[in-house]
């Protein structure tokens, strides 16, 4: 560890003062000193420490209190001054790589309305002339309060000499330009193929694009190259590291993003630990062969199994409901998979002992998805660990059948203070109670994991926390909560962003907790998580990041000296 560790004062500087430096000792174990620790057991139970020795391989070997003895021998000493360590962050559900493209391209994230986003759009065009695209997302309509969709008119003010494609704030639409459809061949004879929709207005497409329809753009619009990618890459492991997260599940991994994650391991420069999920069967096979990959890079990096879609997002009414739209009679969502199809390709996986990870928003999604378990766990048995991504809107029947079938719900809890005023007018105020149910899924035996869906929400997991507590938005709004009876006690929130995320990955052995034989992955936070109210909890900050015993961020405004 003595490399590291100098490459790390020298990082500092003054901040190297915090490190006490002990004679080189082959194999010795690091000592964290004087921290008001806390970590969550395998029951869920609060386990408080003051410090922690960790073991040459950057796994936690004891805990200590303030009555035991320290180890004589060490490689060195971090003194943490009395702040709270807590175990790293694990987001069970996020897209790495569209992250960190989205740090980089157009972010339309906090634009208020239509007009602002224009302007925006024409400052980033001209600031950006050589762009042969202009590629961004995170654009909001119900944040703009505008009632209806933005169309290709409307952006062609911004922006005409040019194509623009701008997706949506859930990835389930594209906004783009008159341009744009004409590089794509897009015409008023194009027709939505099957799990999207091209809309229209007179007959013409009107700029937005759901679903599979995005697709249509995929072979016009100029491919990253390699090294964008690992630019890319880059920018998202620093986020997350300033964030908190140190593990994440990454929903949709394409050939090409896996080998960024390889290169980057390659280079020693796989900071985070990803656990993928392939985007689709050819990519599982692809990347995974006859089954999951190993651990690789010393548990930085695996294919788990497979990232599949039922459905769309409520937003873009892509949501596959049972009873059609309360604000759009006749339209119940859009099906990207029949329940054949969801069968088979679920199927396909699990014979080669693939983990499934099914995107299921609407009722009626949820519902295919949990009948296709049942049937495919009479053939394939075993810990198979079903997942269901985001299990938003669920008929208040459906619940007990995830704890029945052994299926995780994998959820985001920021998701519902966003789309809690959309989910009451797209669904209306008699079918909401099954929605962000995560207390009844809790309580009926299911495991939760939560996540952030990063870049859809922020990667930040402390407003998740807040959420998951309060089910309160940043403006504490609606006073008391919103379904109040589905909120969660601190400790099971602050379990689903830890060990329940880390089991929801069969990976509870080595990730999720600190303890004997696990990795050392913590943070020094600001703040006590376990006293702070829900709305302190909400403005955390990650003071430093550790993975495996060893520091890759620090927060400079924070340093001591």
């Amino acid at each position: 560890m003595g490399g590291w560790l100098k490459q790390y004062g020298l990082a500092l500087c003054a901040g190297a003062a915090v490190f006490g430096l002990a004679p080189e000792v082959a194999h010795a174990d690091s000592l964290i000193e004087n921290v008001n620790g806390m970590t969550l057991d395998s029951a869920g139970q609060v386990v408080r420490f003051t410090g922690m020795v960790i073991d040459d391989e950057g796994r936690v070997k004891q805990l200590l209190d303030r009555r035991d003895k320290r180890p004589r021998e060490i490689d060195f000493q971090f003194d943490g001054k009395g702040r709270t360590l807590i175990p790293g962050f694990f987001d069970a559900h996020g897209h790495v790589m569209d992250m960190g493209f989205g740090a980089l391209t157009l972010d339309l994230s906090d634009t208020k309305s239509l007009a602002d986003a224009l302007a925006k759009i024409a400052r980033y065009a001209a600031d950006n002339p050589n762009r042969q695209w202009i590629i961004g997302g995170g654009w909001n309509q119900e944040t703009w309060g505008l009632g209806r969709f933005p169309t290709a008119a409307e952006l062609d003010t911004a922006v005409a000499d040019r194509p623009v494609f701008l997706s949506r704030v859930d990835g389930h639409a594209a906004w783009v330009n008159g341009a744009a459809m004409r590089a794509a061949g897009v015409t008023a004879a194009s027709k939505s193929p099957s799990g999207g929709n091209i809309m229209k207005a007179g007959g013409q497409p009107s700029g937005i694009f759901v679903d599979a329809a995005m697709d249509m753009f995929g072979d016009a619009i100029p491919a990253p190259r390699p090294v964008e990618r690992d630019l890319a890459l880059g920018k998202a492991q620093d986020i997350l590291l300033a964030n908190g997260v140190t593990s994440i599940g990454d929903m949709g991994t394409t050939m090409q993003d896996w080998q960024s994650f390889r290169r980057a391991g390659d280079k020693g420069q796989l900071k985070i630990r990803i656990i993928s999920y392939a985007s689709g069967i050819d990519d599982m096979i692809a990347i995974g062969g006859p089954g999951p990959s190993p651990w690789l890079y010393d548990d930085h990096l695996k294919l788990a199994g497979v990232k599949l879609y039922v459905d769309g997002a409520l937003g873009s009414r892509g949501a596959l409901l049972k009873q059609p739209y309360a604000d759009m009679p006749g339209e119940s969502g859009l099906a990207m998979l029949s329940p054949a199809q969801l069968k088979n390709k679920m199927s396909r996986a699990a014979m080669d002992g693939f983990q499934t990870a099914v995107h299921a928003i609407g009722d009626k999604a949820n519902d295919e998805v949990l009948s296709a378990i049942e049937e495919l766990r009479e053939t394939y048995k075993g810990d198979r660990r079903w997942r269901v991504e985001h299990a938003q809107i669920i008929d208040p029947l459906d619940i007990s059948r995830f704890a029945a079938t052994g299926t995780i719900a994998s959820m985001q809890p920021v998701h519902q203070t966003s789309d809690r005023l959309m989910a009451e007018a797209r669904l209306g105020g008699g079918r909401l109670q099954g929605a962000y149910a995560w207390k009844s899924l809790l309580g009926s035996g299911a495991v939760l994991a939560f996540g952030t869906d990063v870049p859809v929400e922020s990667s930040n997991p402390f407003p998740g926390l807040a959420a998951a507590m309060t089910r309160e938005d940043a403006a504490g709004q609606p006073f008391g909560g919103w379904m109040p009876a589905e909120r969660l006690s601190r400790e099971q929130a602050w379990q689903a962003y830890t060990t329940g995320a880390a089991r929801a990955a069969f990976a509870e052995d080595r990730l999720g907790s600190l303890e004997p034989g696990k990795r050392a992955d913590f943070l020094i936070i600001d703040q006590d998580i376990l006293l702070a109210p829900p709305a302190q909890i909400r403005t955390m900050q990650v003071l430093e990041t550790w993975i495996a015993g060893r520091p890759v961020f620090v927060r400079k405004a924070r340093i001591d000296g």
